[in-house]
């Protein structure tokens, strides 16, 4: 599959970090790659926090963003589902490293650490110039009907 996760599934989602529809989001695109799920993104002058580094926050949005839908491919697999359930964060960690240089793209790569029927855990890492910048993840759940998140894309 070379289309991107986000666009095949979610092509009328508004979240900020991933959402299609988003104009004013980061518009992340996520695709597998063998047992890992990647992305690559580029920074805009105003997702900086310093001359030649990005932002934190937009950091932990990439990841946090990325990290699910790398969940939700592996959940899709494992249920062997055409569509993938729709997830949340329920538990989300983040490291820093180093600045991460803007001038370059940031290169994401998640892998599944565990999983069960309804959730899983997945490690990412961001990458720029050549290095790994920070790290994080977390837990990610598939949500039910009733939830405000079920069926958002």
């Amino acid at each position: 599959m070379n289309e991107n996760l986000q666009d095949r599934h979610a092509a009328k989602s508004i979240c900020f970090g991933c959402g299609p529809a988003n104009e004013k989001g980061l518009r992340i695109k996520s695709r597998p790659d063998g047992e890992a799920v990647v992305a690559e993104w580029r920074a805009e002058p105003h997702h900086l926090a310093f001359e030649g580094s990005i932002n934190g926050g937009i950091l932990g949005t990439l990841l946090d963003c990325h990290s699910n839908w790398a969940a939700a491919h592996h959940l899709m697999k494992q249920g062997d589902l055409d569509h993938p359930p729709c997830t949340v964060t329920a538990e989300f960690h983040i490291k820093f490293f180093r600045p991460t240089p803007a001038a370059e793209p940031v290169c994401l790569r998640s892998r599944l650490v565990e999983i069960s029927t309804d959730r899983a855990r997945i490690e990412t890492t961001i990458e720029s110039g050549g290095r790994v910048t920070a790290e994080g993840g977390g837990l990610f759940v598939a949500v039910r009907e009733g939830h405000p998140a079920y069926h958002r894309w």
